[in-house]
């Protein structure tokens, strides 16, 4: 089936602005969108720029909107694109660098925020830290997160503002503060429980929506929220939003 795609590209040496190009491309409903991108790079196109790495749903380096939608273009396949016409641009709320390739430092600085590594406050054993199969349970779906990027590029707070941590960088938090191998909870509640922190999700569900792992990222935030709160009670009293 041969299909119509259009690409937002951004290419500052070349065009002061954004402007879209078309291309037609022949492909099976097996492939992938990555795979009708690396042809048209290879085949039509050399100048277009993406990310791309594992090419098997594990890095979420080329995460993209496709379609309207915040995708990896290495899972999203060619039979689940409605109709003939695949439009394609980078993910939004980002500063482009050229075509499909955003700039992710600050989503990156963010993730570091969080304190994304486990600490504990006991010298390490000889062997590793051990949990119960409950104990993980709690947070096994937080750890199937690749930081893509996708859902805090779909966050509406996020777009509006930039300081925010976003839902990546709060599913984060949740994987080690409910870690029961972790004693950091302390720190890491006083640091997502900034004005530019958890308080500033409004439970839109679209990080949900756009997370190529089916996780519900919404869900682990309200929990943080929760456990947030329970800390301010037993602090003596819960202390005003800022």
């Amino acid at each position: 089936m041969e299909y119509t795609v259009r690409i937002l590209r951004y290419h500052p040496e070349l065009k002061p602005r954004p402007w879209r190009q078309t291309y037609r491309v022949e492909a099976s409903g097996h492939e992938r969108v990555l795979d009708v991108l690396l042809k048209i790079q290879s085949e039509q196109d050399p100048t277009l720029a993406l990310r791309k790495s594992c090419g098997h749903g594990v890095c979420g380096s080329d995460a993209m909107m496709i379609n309207g939608e915040n995708r990896l273009a290495c899972s999203t396949l060619m039979r689940d694109i409605t109709g003939k016409n695949l439009t394609v641009e980078p993910l939004p709320g980002a500063m482009v660098q050229r075509d499909l390739i955003i700039d992710t430092d600050r989503f990156w600085s963010k993730y570091q925020a969080v304190m994304p590594w486990l600490q504990a406050s006991e010298p390490a054993p000889d062997r590793e830290r051990l949990q119960t199969p409950d104990e993980h349970e709690k947070i096994e779906e937080s750890t199937k997160c690749i930081m893509c990027g996708a859902c805090t590029h779909a966050c509406p707070t996020s777009w509006a503002n930039h300081d925010y941590l976003g839902p990546a960088a709060l599913l984060k938090a949740y994987r080690f503060i409910f870690d029961s191998r972790d004693t950091a909870t302390e720190e890491r509640l006083q640091r997502i429980g900034s004005g530019n922190g958890l308080w500033q999700c409004y439970t839109v569900y679209n990080c949900v929506e756009a997370c190529p792992k089916d996780i519900d990222i919404t869900w682990h935030i309200t929990q943080l929220k929760k456990a947030a709160l329970s800390r301010r009670h037993a602090d003596g009293g819960i202390q005003e939003k800022r």
